[in-house]
């Protein structure tokens, strides 16, 4: 932690301008295999040497070459998360579900032979790639720090010895809390200042809550095209235009915890955060097949390079028992910005992938009644510290406060790999499918990692096929409702389970 918070001091001494964070860095980059047919999440989300399977084109495209008909697809899915939090010794539950369209599109293949070429197909499809629909909560007594002491934390570093500044320089949260008292000057015995202190003393107890309720999606829509030589060597590439949407409303309050802090009842800090853009990314592959039991595959994702826009809002609410001779205060960023949400344009890019795998093939001939089913795995590395924010306005200031929070990115976060595992055991028509994996831990100093174990049956007969999946997944995450520099940061644990019951159809044509 002493790591983290060293590197956060650098962002603390730049001018107030901006709202983006680490934390926005990782919430673009960690995906935890929610796209895919329901096939593929059957299958834990292997499938980079499976070939033959619609998602290929979002993992591998060299797997389209495997096609010899056209497919159409079309894959709504269920969502339900339960999360429990634990902070400061005391827990909370918070629950949310979705219903939302997932992995759906068509293929255009063509089979006739040209020389070594056996086929080439295109696909052009959608796939969700994260959901940001969620809820978290919670709560607990703290008697070491408050949240307002990250506002003086603020005016210190940047050495602020102009009320009026301080006032007016600070839109995301700080001249707020000090136009509401809950930051005040501290004066000399000549009425000149020397510092700032916060009516919110610890030392008695700080009873604090957090609410945070999120929403929204990143969607990609993509292009991509699969070739056969030979029916051993299959390669493929795509682009893929990511569309993101985020919303988070969050409300923080801390109140007195006994009515023993003189001058301080509680305060109220609810934010609203609106993010939106587009991005492009590329992805190359290729499945060598040495005989027909076994296919080994590797793919390239490039980074994904987004624009995207902010929207924020911060209002503070304070209640400091007639202080100065005031009632309860409130002030909003909006007053700050002629009425307006804060807004800020800026570029972000997420790490590459790189990823292996193989498939082992349980009876194989030419006869599909001969084919009992297979074996797949992958094997996929990201350096989440690659994950980086650049300015999009042309603004200096922009360029050196993204150049400080990517230090604080690589002090943060590392590489992982991920591992998926799934096999399918056919029975004629119908298909039973058993899946599961594990995206490890993209922190350096913390402990977090997803387990995903995963199931489905399928049927097809005649160019019509119908599959459903059911995925039990559970998350280990940590939160913090701040950071200071020279206090210990307390950590809010997140227990995050979701049920993901995920169905598709499709058939195929001529």
């Amino acid at each position: 932690m002493k790591r983290i918070i060293a590197s956060l001091a650098v962002l603390f001494i730049l001018p107030s301008a901006y709202c983006q964070d680490a934390t926005d860095a990782l919430r673009y980059s960690y995906m935890t295999g929610q796209g895919g047919t329901a096939r593929n999440q059957a299958l834990g989300g292997a499938g980079v040497s499976l070939g033959g399977e619609f998602t290929n084109l979002f993992i591998n495209p060299a797997g389209l070459g495997y096609f010899k008909t056209g497919d159409i697809v079309i894959s709504p899915t269920y969502r339900y998360n339960s999360n429990e939090s634990k902070y400061l010794t005391n827990m909370a539950t918070a629950q949310s579900s979705k219903m939302t369209i997932g992995t759906s599109g068509i293929l255009f293949s063509n089979p006739r032979n040209y020389g070594k070429v056996r086929s080439v197909t295109v696909g052009l499809g959608v796939n969700r790639l994260a959901d940001f629909n969620n809820e978290i909560a919670y709560r607990g007594v703290n008697t070491l720090s408050s949240y307002s002491e990250k506002f003086l934390e603020e005016l210190i570093n940047n050495q602020v010895t102009d009320p009026n500044k301080a006032a007016q320089d600070y839109p995301f949260g700080t001249s707020m809390a000090f136009n509401t008292y809950l930051i005040d000057t501290v004066l000399d015995s000549n009425g000149d200042l020397i510092g700032y202190r916060s009516l919110a003393n610890p030392a008695f107890g700080l009873a604090q809550s957090m609410s945070v309720q999120t929403t929204g999606r990143m969607t990609e829509a993509s292009v991509g095209i699969g070739v056969n030589l030979s029916d051993k060597w299959y390669f493929g590439g795509s682009i893929g235009i990511p569309f993101l949407k985020y919303n988070r409303e969050s409300r923080y309050k801390e109140e007195d915890d006994g009515n023993h802090i003189t001058y301080f009842n509680y305060f109220t800090a609810a934010e609203t955060l609106k993010t939106e853009g587009v991005g492009i990314n590329a992805k190359l592959g290729i499945i060598f097949q040495p005989i027909d039991k076994v296919r080994l595959g590797f793919a390239f994702h490039s980074p994904t390079y987004f624009q995207l826009t902010d929207n924020y809002n911060m209002t503070i609410v304070t209640d400091l028992e007639g202080y100065e001779g005031h009632g309860e205060l409130q002030q909003s960023s909006r007053d700050l910005n002629d009425g307006y949400m804060l807004r800020s344009r800026y570029n972000f890019s997420n790490p590459l992938r790189a990823i292996l795998g193989g498939t082992y093939f349980l009876g194989i001939g030419p006869d599909l009644s001969q084919q009992k089913g297979f074996i797949t795995a992958d094997v996929e590395y990201v350096n989440y510290a690659q994950a980086g924010f650049h300015d999009a306005q042309g603004s200096q200031d922009y360029k050196d406060y993204y150049k400080q929070l990517k230090e604080v990115i690589k002090s943060q976060y590392g590489s992982t790999v991920n591992l998926r595992l799934g096999g399918e055991l056919k029975f004629n028509t119908f298909m039973v499918r058993l899946g599961g994996a594990y995206y490890g831990d993209p922190y350096l100093n913390e402990d977090a990692h997803t387990l995903r174990l995963t199931g489905g049956i399928g049927y097809r007969n005649k160019g019509f096929f119908i599959d459903l999946s059911y995925s039990h997944a559970s998350q280990k995450d940590v939160a913090y409702p701040y950071l200071l520099q020279d206090k210990p940061n307390h950590a809010a644990v997140l227990n995050n389970t979701g049920e993901y019951i995920g169905i598709t159809f499709g058939f195929k044509y001529f």
